[in-house]
């Protein structure tokens, strides 16, 4: 059965919540949300899976295709991303990473370190963008990311 929440308020909790969070000194600036990302561990087999069963098309490929690559596929205004080969994308049961673009990777990595968050790899720069991989308060991997061709 539905719960009924209009015209209700979780104002209380909501204050009780607040005055017990950690302020953090800045925050960043998200805007987007770059792709999502699975790691995998046969790429020939993923493609085959991604491209000729599911449908898509790759819009970028980085990488031999086959120990080291990373795979991208455009879905509307959307990005999937599929990989091998860098130390921290392990696939299995961690689950897809979401990358969250921003405008101003430098800025971003200082407000990180600011905030001493665990870094899972060192900020990376390749041809197409920079990223760095970090982890929230239960382990989930966030990719910060900043498109060069913007």
């Amino acid at each position: 059965m539905p719960i009924k929440t209009e015209g209700t308020s979780n104002i209380d909790s909501d204050a009780a919540f607040e005055s017990t969070r950690p302020r953090a000194p800045r925050s960043l600036e998200i805007n987007e949300i770059a792709f999502v990302s699975y790691s995998v561990t046969d790429v020939p087999k993923a493609k085959h899976f991604y491209e000729d069963i599911l449908g898509l098309k790759p819009t970028s490929i980085f990488g031999d295709g086959v120990d080291f690559a990373f795979i991208e596929y455009e879905i509307g205004t959307h990005t999937l991303a599929i990989g091998k080969g860098a130390t921290d994308f392990v696939p299995g049961k961690a689950g897809a990473v979401a990358a969250f673009e921003v405008e101003d990777f430098d800025e971003a990595v200082k407000v990180l370190k600011e905030n001493s968050i665990l870094f899972v790899n060192e900020p990376a720069d390749y041809p197409t963008c920079n990223m760095v991989t970090i982890e929230d308060p239960d382990g989930n991997r966030v990719m910060i990311h900043r498109r060069k061709n913007k």
